[in-house]
């Protein structure tokens, strides 16, 4: 096999005056248009209900992962109610949401948020809000035994924010819109 080794250093770094171009782009810009992009073009050839299921299966193995390292950090099998309050708020702060409790009861946890971790690229793809409903719900129904996520508002719907519900008993959320989660 042979190799190509026309290219110097000079001539794969970006030098002079591309380097100094007024662009925005960094990673995590970058991978937010592309999951943007992905989201978009599953909703327009699927569906926005089909595209939601397929973003909620990345979102549940995406909470499996989280819901794991968060037992192992904290050294216990199960979370209790408040530390999934907590896990929730804080693993939406370690990618930049703006995440708070504002009420949390023996059935509930609500929360609201003022920033989406996908930032501006969120608007108009109500399908990327399953990474929230599939995380959190998981994280919740494997240490809780359920969880049913409404998504009340969301700034992928044009909202200041989220207001996101996560039921902790099937009593009384019957009638409530959303997700439900069960414990594997």
């Amino acid at each position: 096999m042979n190799k190509d080794t026309s290219f110097s250093s000079s001539t794969t770094a970006a030098s002079g005056q591309v380097a100094l171009a007024d662009i925005s782009l960094s990673r995590d810009l970058f991978m937010r248009d592309l999951i943007r992009e992905l989201a978009g073009t599953l909703e327009d050839v699927v569906g926005i209900e089909e595209a939601s299921g397929y973003i909620s299966v990345v979102g549940q193995t995406i909470g499996s992962n989280i819901n794991q390292a968060y037992r192992r950090a904290l050294s216990v099998d199960k979370l209790d109610k408040t530390q999934v309050a907590e896990v929730l708020v804080d693993l939406k702060r370690r990618i930049n949401g703006t995440f708070h409790i504002v009420e949390e009861t023996a059935d509930r946890i609500v929360l609201r948020n003022g920033h989406c971790p996908f930032g501006d690229k969120v608007i108009g793809r109500k399908s990327m809000c399953m990474m929230t409903s599939n995380v959190f719900g998981h994280i919740a129904a494997q240490n809780l035994g359920y969880a049913k996520v409404e998504l009340k508002e969301t700034i992928a719907e044009g909202h200041d924010g989220c207001l996101i519900i996560v039921h902790l008993r099937t009593a009384g959320s019957e009638d409530a819109p959303g997700r439900e989660y069960v414990a594997c």
